[in-house]
């Protein structure tokens, strides 16, 4: 088992000496830099409209056409944000959702993964055709009989509406079944001579690599749920239970819309998204690079 463990941890350190060791080279100018940087920059703009719309006078914003750079820069709509709305209520129900999202989809779609992956039965490759036949099916066809389920169930106008239909996808069973593909068996044969069985392969020997792969599904799993708005706009009416891009949403009038609100409570819902990218980015590199070998 020590023996296993230490091979898991050289290949570790071996996979972090090779990214220092190549990152003075991504320092480096290339053709590509002139190219994605123009890229970068026209991705950028409407971010930056966003951040200077919500530090601009409400006047200013229902002009036409509205100035890209304040006249003068104000706190009016953050401050009229947390007064006039339940915005660090929606906040927190958001990262409740998100957060029980991100640990239900690393549990449940890297064991599935893992089997589908890895272990033989009957049905295997016909059970996951058929979990990735359900990436092709339109939401909006499911919305109605999903409500009618919830409502049979007793989740509706609360949040496990909202983190019911997050607990586990079909993207994350595929993404996670990828990455294993990719992973030497050796390992894993290695683990079971020295008397693991199956679950201490799994946890002490597989998941330790599996970072870069469980780094990714929680991006995409936090991206999906933290801006679902269609779903929770059906299901939920209770204002208690409202998440942050619901509350929003409700809070734009039929006739007259403060804008002002309504850009500091997007640039709220915006700046937690781009802190955890930010922050996960080398880990969803690693794998898409990794999902891609094989499979």
């Amino acid at each position: 088992m020590a023996t296993v463990l230490d091979e898991v941890s050289s290949a570790s350190r071996t996979v972090a000496e090779e990214t220092r060791a190549r990152s003075p080279r991504r320092r480096r100018l290339s053709g590509w830099h002139f190219v994605l940087f123009p890229i970068a920059i026209l991705f950028l703009v409407p971010f930056l409209q966003m951040a200077l719309a919500s530090f601009s006078p409400a006047k200013e914003l229902v002009a036409f056409p509205p100035p890209f750079i304040p006249s003068h820069f104000t706190i009016d709509g953050y401050v009229k944000l947390f007064q006039q709305t339940d915005i660090l209520l929606w906040l927190g129900n958001t990262v409740i959702v998100s957060a029980t999202a991100i640990v239900s989809n690393i549990v449940l779609c890297s064991l599935a993964g893992y089997g589908f992956a890895r272990l033989k039965f009957a049905g295997r490759d016909f059970g996951f055709l058929m979990i990735l036949a359900t990436i092709m099916i339109p939401t909006q066809l499911l919305m109605i009989p999903t409500y009618i389920l919830f409502a049979k169930l007793g989740l509706l106008n609360g949040l496990g509406a909202a983190i019911v239909p997050w607990l586990a996808t079909a993207f994350g069973i595929f993404l996670m079944r990828q990455f294993f593909l990719s992973l030497p068996a050796e390992l894993e044969e290695a683990g079971a001579i020295d008397g693991c069985n199956r679950w201490q392969v799994f946890f002490r020997i597989v998941l330790p690599l599996a970072r870069p792969a469980l780094a990714t599904l929680a991006i995409f799993t936090l991206l999906g749920a933290w801006n679902d708005l269609v779903w929770p706009l059906i299901a939920i009416n209770n204002q208690s239970a409202f998440t942050l891009q619901l509350g929003i949403a409700n809070f734009q009038g039929a006739h007259q819309t403060d804008w002002s609100l309504i850009m500091a409570g997007n640039v709220i819902a915006t700046l937690p998204l781009i802190l955890f990218f930010l922050f996960a980015q080398r880990q969803f590199i690693a794998t898409m690079t990794f999902s891609g070998l094989k499979g």
